[in-house]
């Protein structure tokens, strides 16, 4: 889908334009109380009255759409792949041995070949192996599809995360959930379409992996915090200013419509009668969800609805409390949302492997959880589970920084991630890395094969979900991406 191409404007045009200007600016006073409040709740991000594209731009005529929601759970830090989901016996037999072919050149001064401390097991009928950091996990081998030859092209954090949340190395591209919602619109007018929960602001990157980058800002996701540290789970005092203490429903409707009239009169004088301001209608439009959002976010986000069973079964923490709030704004039609662990990058062990046990103990049970509530609401199969970080992890111990020398550096070459529900065959795995866990040598996955499959499965060609921007058609997997569709049911 392409942009309109801005209209050129003569001398005459800019002054009486900068001239609106100031105008403008006595309307930003009088409404900035209000904005403060919407941009509280996601700001621009919080806008979810988008226009989706008409469905015979996007769709396969000959796919019915399996999938209507997403929900990514991220590992970030670089979860091993060859402690988890990749096990690989010849790291048993040639433990402490020099890696076959020399320097792999890392990132990082790197020694002998290390094997897992971690035990595997076979699971379910499809005997699936997991190390004993998920047994939870494992017990879903069955409705699950580890694919096991995943690869990007930088070893880095930063443009690595970036990679596989916008399809791209650098920072400025749209998210795929802005994407998702860009492309399909919202089922749910009083919720955002798009949601990140954390317990503070993930990652090394931040809010850029969430960005809706040139796309419009209705398109961006809302941040929530699920900090534990909030014992009651109170959601108004979870999300800042969801409640108005100064005027009821009734009289912020009556401010609203004051603000819409005194949009389109603005409009009408400084742009004229075809024209719009885009950020002056995010402005607008995020104020309309913060005004919605107070009749609806309190109770989805109030967990403490849910049966003492429930909540049981997620177990406790951050990450259990993200899942489920997960499956709950699922439920209530949100297009896709984002579970990160914790700020940082708590999964990245160079020091030891060893710290991946607490890590994994506080998402092994929600994980699973999550599988098995979206089943027992009957959202399963209309909802795509992904699970996964922005790399794996080397074979060969790292000797740099002092330490145990008992972790293990990134290793873009070739990971695991996990997807189920949603389309998605269960009891198997896709592709494979070599003996040692190093690279991809069957199958290779890229990330955006990932997207592609994601979109497909939603009912979009990836390759059909464009949008114009300095000149060029771009789209979540830019000039590639592959459906995968050996590990679609």
């Amino acid at each position: 889908m392409s942009c309109v191409k801005p209209k050129p404007i003569d001398r005459r045009d800019a002054l009486r334009r900068i001239g609106g200007g100031f105008a403008m600016m006595s309307f930003a006073g009088m409404i900035g109380e209000s904005l403060a409040q919407a941009e509280s709740l996601g700001g621009a991000a919080a806008v979810t009255e988008s226009t989706p594209v008409p469905e015979y731009m996007l769709k396969d005529p000959g796919f019915k759409p399996k999938a209507k929601h997403v929900i990514f759970l991220f590992m970030n830090g670089g979860l091993s792949h060859i402690d988890s989901f990749d096990n690989k016996p010849a790291l048993v037999k040639y433990h402490g041995q020099p890696m076959p072919g020399g320097d792999l050149g890392h990132e990082r001064k790197t020694g002998t070949l290390m094997k897992s401390p971690f035990e595997f097991k076979r699971y379910g009928k499809s005997g699936l192996e997991v190390s004993e950091l998920f047994p939870n996990v494992g017990e879903c081998a069955d409705d699950i599809c580890v694919v096991r030859s995943v690869f990007t092209e930088i070893p880095n954090h930063e443009p690595a995360l970036i990679m596989m949340n916008t399809g791209a190395n650098i920072i400025g591209r749209p998210s795929m959930g802005s994407w998702l919602t860009y492309g399909l619109g919202v089922e749910n007018k009083n919720l955002p379409g798009f949601v990140v929960l954390c317990p503070q602001v993930p990652s090394t990157v931040g809010p850029p992996l969430w960005s809706s980058g040139f796309l419009p800002a209705v398109n961006q996701a809302t941040y929530v915090s699920t900090d534990t540290r909030q014992k009651d789970f109170d959601p108004y005092k979870l999300i800042p200013n969801i409640h108005n203490d100064k005027f009821d429903i009734g009289q912020q409707r009556k401010e609203l419509d004051l603000v819409k009239k005194l949009d389109a009169l603005s409009e009408q004088q400084t742009y004229g009668p075809a024209d719009a301001d885009p950020q002056l209608e995010a402005t607008i439009g995020s104020m309309e969800t913060a005004f919605r959002m107070q009749t609806e976010a309190p109770d989805v986000f109030d967990v403490r609805k849910e049966s003492e069973a429930t909540i049981k079964m997620y177990g406790e923490g951050s990450t259990a409390r993200g899942c489920l709030t997960a499956a709950r704004l699922i439920e209530k039609g949100v297009r896709m949302v984002q579970v990160y662990y914790s700020l940082g990058d708590p999964w990245d062990a160079h020091a030891d492997i060893q710290s991946h046990r607490k890590n994994a103990k506080d998402s092994d049970q929600p994980f699973a959880a999550l599988i098995k509530d979206l089943k027992a609401r009957g959202l399963l199969d209309e909802t795509i589970i992904v699970c996964g970080s922005e790399f794996g992890r080397t074979p060969v111990v790292e000797l740099g920084g002092g330490g145990t020398h008992a972790g293990r550096d990134h290793n873009p070459h070739g990971f695991s991630m996990w997807l189920a529900g949603g389309g998605i065959k269960g009891g198997m795995t896709y592709g494979a890395t070599d003996d040692f866990g190093w690279k991809v040598v069957d199958k290779p996955v890229h990330v955006h094969d990932i997207h592609a499959t994601i979109l497909y499965l939603m009912g979009i060609d990836h390759t059909k979900l464009t949008f114009r921007s300095s000149g060029r058609d771009f789209r979540l997997t830019d000039v590639s991406g592959n459906v995968i569709h050996d590990i679609i049911a």
